[in-house]
């Protein structure tokens, strides 16, 4: 078989939305220049689409047109390393799935332990957040959380008071085993960050580490949330927060 037919083929079986590299296809074709002559070919006669230099991936189409594939399949290479999780969505790239704001963006930012400067894949800009906690399967929806605390007053379209009433209902549906952990995990975020959130868990009334986070905090230090309490009430002055 052709080293072009291999690659249709193999393209063929492939999701739509998948992005794919020279690296899928060198176990069996060997010539690298093959590969991207074809590759090159298939973009011409628009049956593929390049995404960026040596990425690219087959549009699913929409009555609005070509979609572009999913934030998480642009960075996969960014997030794993082999059978390793070395980094997660966050920021930009969740504040819409978790309902806290309308807007979809073009930025994708990245939580990791070890970071790298910004840089353009496609029509997309890659940013990167330092992540102090382990990141795990697991704690990941926390940590997508605690970022969107950190990060309130950035959240696009939306206002702070908006913003603690969403996030307030996304707590109110965790257990109690994973409020602990947010709490465990939150020791490693700024200050006003773990203000916000044990005031948050008060407006719910559900703060099983109440005093651990309360004792986390230097009693004469206030943060600024302005409208906040048009969601949290006066109890947020328990945790030096003005709004």
């Amino acid at each position: 078989m052709k080293a072009t037919d291999i690659i249709t083929d193999t393209i063929n079986r492939l999701p739509k939305g998948y992005i794919f590299t020279y690296g899928d296809f060198t176990p069996v074709v060997k010539s690298k220049e093959a590969i991207i002559k074809a590759l090159n070919r298939l973009v011409e006669k628009d049956k593929i689409k390049k995404l960026s230099k040596g990425r690219y991936y087959k549009a699913e189409q929409s009555p609005f047109g070509d979609l572009h594939p999913p934030q998480q399949q642009v960075v996969k290479d960014l997030l794993q390393s082999g059978v390793k999780l070395i980094g997660y969505l966050t920021g930009y790239s969740i504040y819409n799935q978790l309902g806290l704001t309308t807007q979809v963006s073009n930025t994708i930012q990245i939580g990791r332990n070890e970071i790298r400067p910004s840089f353009k894949r496609g029509i997309y800009v890659i940013k990167f957040i330092r992540q102090k906690n382990v990141i795990t399967e697991n704690n990941i929806p926390l940590l997508q959380l605690l970022d969107c605390m950190r990060t309130i007053k950035n959240i696009p379209d939306t206002t702070i008071a908006d913003s603690c009433k969403q996030i307030a209902s996304l707590l109110k549906a965790l257990d109690i085993e994973d409020l602990r952990s947010l709490t465990r995990l939150s020791k490693k975020y700024p200050p006003a960050t773990r203000a916000l959130l044990g005031s948050i868990l008060d407006f719910i009334k559900v703060n099983p580490d109440r005093k651990i986070l309360l004792n986390s905090l230097n009693p004469i230090t206030t943060y600024d949330y302005p409208g906040i309490s048009e969601t949290l009430g006066k109890q947020i002055e328990n945790w030096n927060i003005k709004s």
